[in-house]
């Protein structure tokens, strides 16, 4: 019995020690809200980046930290800051998720040049996110930035590939919303391939299991240049890509 008893005392203080840093990074979150709420940037990025230096591969504190980077447009600093953190913790995979979106939230703002090397960063780190861990949020992501490349460039397979992968991921577990966004972009995906059956056979799955999904109804009702124009929109890199996480973790 008192040899169980040394056990479980380092067992117990390595458990408090992981409540007590659970704790900080909440409350620097808080306060990161809070300064948000006054649009006291510096301060919100400040309290951001100590919660995630606690937590790194906090999905939530992440996603939460780059729109507020937005907001700012401090897209350089928060670059920076996840790419150093990400040396430190090269085995976070939600970590390199959210570094990857962090390269794509500032395409809108750069020139087309530096709107390509961005493209490939972000694709390199939703790669190792993926390596680390195979979550559908990562196989969705990555499937879903390659059908922003131009045909040339042979990606779109790939992004069916992986959309594929997330839809069968999805198929396991209980139906939510952003579900909805797998046959969205596999329908997209299966059009940008000329196939123009098989995008609105898929496009018409997803809506009936996805009725309030705004995007499929679009789609599936649209037909001709009207449905050209809002697939290319959609993949439009000057205009910004909703990279915010929070429907994944809301209405739970």
């Amino acid at each position: 019995m008192p040899h169980l008893n040394r056990l479980a005392i380092p067992l117990l203080a390595v458990a408090l020690c992981a409540a007590l840093s659970a704790a900080d990074a909440e409350a620097e979150y808080q306060a990161a809200l809070q300064a948000l709420q006054s649009k006291n940037y510096s301060s919100a990025l400040d309290h951001f980046e100590a919660a995630l230096k606690v937590a790194p591969d906090s999905l939530k504190y992440g996603s939460e930290y780059r729109m507020a980077v937005i907001q700012a447009e401090s897209y350089d600093r928060a670059i920076g800051f996840l790419e150093e953190l990400a040396e430190k913790h090269p085995r976070a995979a939600h970590l390199h998720l959210n570094l990857g979106f962090a390269h794509v939230d500032k395409i809108p703002a750069a020139g087309s040049i530096t709107q390509v090397l961005l493209a490939n960063a972000a694709l390199d780190h939703f790669t190792r996110s993926l390596e680390v861990s195979p979550t559908w949020i990562g196989l969705y992501t990555r499937g879903n930035s390659y059908l922003f490349w131009p045909k040339i460039f042979n990606r779109t397979p790939l992004g069916i590939a992986d959309l594929e992968k997330a839809l069968q991921m999805q198929r396991k577990q209980s139906p939510r919303p952003h579900h909805a966004r797998v046959y969205v972009a596999l329908g997209d995906g299966h059009y940008k391939l000329d196939d123009l059956k098989k995008a609105k056979e898929i496009w018409a799955k997803g809506s009936e299991l996805f009725p309030n999904s705004r995007a499929l109804q679009k789609r599936v009702g649209s037909n001709g240049d009207e449905l050209e124009e809002l697939i290319g929109q959609g993949y439009n890199p000057n205009l910004r890509v909703d990279t915010d996480l929070k429907e994944l973790w809301s209405n739970q």
